[in-house]
């Protein structure tokens, strides 16, 4: 397997998310913005610059407080492996062709999805979210040779609450990359959310001691720290994975600007 592609964007600080939402038409946000540094002023400044952001940072020190927690999620790459295959289904296990189900730990991934308006989050409904990730061998349907297969993906809309809902297994892994599941959201067609989600190390060791993650085994797994892609996300898409019996649960919170 390649390594997925390089960062598409970077964390804002407190500061510019407010930038942001003072702007017009703010498109998507997860705590991030492609490209360069936003402008501040330069030690030549004017005094009504210097006064003007003076008050900006008055501002964000007085709102700091009440911006959703929602909102800090940062933007990570697509990678090579998202394919489109308009997947409506919830359980992501098995091949649609063959109704054969991909051998794992049962993972039951939730995302609560809302609308970021000021400094208020509301449930985001009808917005498409899109799943894709590697079985437990570390390999992903309909590339290379599972093309043609779609297991582990999937789309789901958020209901009324925001809320949408997947079975799925827990991930394994695949060279140079820590274990991480995909995801976009996509609130309307010309519009979309994509990024990744991780795992802690620890809880992926104590999962791949288990078969059929065994057959592969831990030596050569690349760690959180040593996966360039996760060192973008300050370890804001670290899942929080509970376990009840045999079955892993995590819910992901996600807000974004209209």
């Amino acid at each position: 397997m390649d390594n997925d592609d390089v960062q598409i964007g970077r964390i804002l600080s407190r500061r510019e998310v407010l930038a942001l939402f003072g702007g017009s038409s703010v498109a998507l946000l997860a705590a991030c913005a492609p490209g360069g540094a936003l402008a501040s002023p330069s030690p030549t400044a004017t005094a009504q610059q210097t006064s003007a952001a003076a008050t900006t940072a008055a501002t964000a020190s007085a709102v700091a407080t009440t911006l959703p927690s929602c909102i800090v999620r940062p933007a990570l790459t697509e990678g090579p492996y998202f394919v489109d295959e308009n997947l409506d289904r919830s359980d992501i296990r098995s091949d649609p062709a063959t109704g054969v189900v991909r051998p794992g730990a049962i993972l039951n991934l939730s995302f609560l999805v809302s609308r970021v308006s000021g400094s208020a989050c509301t449930a985001l409904s009808g917005a498409m979210v899109d799943v894709w990730h590697c079985d437990a061998l570390g390999v992903y349907s309909d590339v290379d040779s599972a093309r043609g297969q779609k297991f582990l993906r999937g789309f789901q809309n958020t209901d009324v609450s925001g809320t949408a809902k997947f079975m799925t297994i827990y991930p394994g892994w695949y060279q140079g990359r820590a274990v991480h599941i995909h995801f976009k959201i996509r609130p309307t067609a010309s519009s979309e959310f994509t990024s990744q989600l991780f795992f802690d190390d620890a809880l992926s060791t104590q999962v791949f001691a288990q078969a059929p993650y065994s057959q592969k085994g831990t030596q050569g797994m690349t760690r959180n720290t040593s996966d360039g892609i996760f060192n973008q996300s300050a370890g804001k898409l670290s899942l929080s994975v509970t376990k009840s019996g045999d079955v892993y649960s995590a819910t992901f919170d996600i807000g974004l600007a209209s």
